[in-house]
């Protein structure tokens, strides 16, 4: 009986024992909730502002009926009377997105860059003509070579007689090779624009061995401004040749110093960009523009 008196005591102890540190089981629980929660708590309070946006635009779409069918119908009736509200202070660089879903800020950004482009290419236009201007000034050749900026480009106007060519002849005079080479050198610094030639005649006939006609004088005459300018270290791939004969007359051909206005060659330089500076330049230029077939003989004055 003593013996089974003592166990009882030994096992009530040993139990009260274990009853005791049962706390430090929920304490501990208790401590890792705890700090479960302040994670939570930390991890909310930063908000990442892009993702937030993204999340927004997500959203956007999902409801604009592009994504979810039905979609555009649960954003105009709406679960709820009121509405949650987002961020204050979007983003400026937010693209506004219209209710088709369908952003605008790509548009004003492509209207933006194409009058830019033009702009330039005008500004770039208008140096080449003034260092073309300069050399004609210098060496007297105002009546000989024009320049001018049209809507199509930059055109650069050679008169043939007395400069580039003799009667009847498609080869380049002496006195011309010297311009050419300058053109060509200058034309060969400006490398983003196609550069076509065309040759002009009178319409008095011409037949020859070499030239049958005028189509074949008027496209001599181009191939061998494009075959100056080649040489003068212009990429062949920029050069286009094309021969008129009469057509697209300058003026009347009525008088010697109206057929010896149309007898010409022509260099353009068309535009690749278009926009607000090529409607400006179509606007500011006087002349009529090139090759149009209704010159007629208001050119000569």
């Amino acid at each position: 009986m003593a013996r089974n008196s003592g166990r009882r005591r030994m096992g009530g102890e040993e139990e009260a024992e274990e009853s005791d540190e049962r706390w430090l089981l929920t304490y501990a629980d208790m401590i890792t909730l705890l700090m479960a929660l302040f994670m939570v708590l930390f991890s909310i309070s930063s908000v990442n502002v892009s993702k937030f946006v993204t999340l927004q635009r997500s959203l956007q779409d999902a409801f604009s009926g592009r994504i979810l069918p039905g979609g555009r119908a649960l954003k105009e009736s709406g679960g709820s009377t009121t509405s949650p509200t987002v961020a204050a202070t979007p983003p400026t660089s937010a693209p506004a997105v219209s209710s088709d879903g369908a952003g605008k800020g790509g548009q004003v950004d492509a209207k933006a860059a194409a009058a830019a482009a033009a702009k330039a290419e005008e500004k770039d236009f208008k140096a080449l003509k003034a260092r073309i201007d300069a050399y004609v000034d210098k060496h007297g050749l105002q009546s000989k070579v024009t320049t001018i900026v049209t809507k199509d480009g930059l055109v650069i106007r050679l008169l043939t007689d007395k400069l580039l060519f003799s009667s009847g002849s498609a080869t380049v005079a002496p006195g011309g090779r010297g311009l050419l080479t300058k053109v060509g050198g200058l034309l060969r610094a400006e490398n983003q624009h196609v550069i076509r030639v065309r040759g002009f005649t009178d319409p008095v006939p011409i037949h020859t061995a070499a030239f049958p006609s005028n189509w074949e004088l008027s496209a001599g005459r181009a191939a061998s401004v494009v075959r100056a300018f080649a040489e003068a270290g212009v990429a062949p791939e920029r050069l286009e040749a094309a021969g008129r004969a009469a057509l697209d007359p300058l003026t009347s051909n009525a008088t010697a110093l109206g057929r010896a206005r149309n007898r010409r060659v022509e260099v353009l330089l068309p535009r690749v960009s278009t926009g607000a500076a090529a409607a400006d330049a179509e606007k500011a230029s006087a002349a009529p523009p090139r090759f149009a077939p209704d010159f007629g003989p208001k050119g000569l004055k």
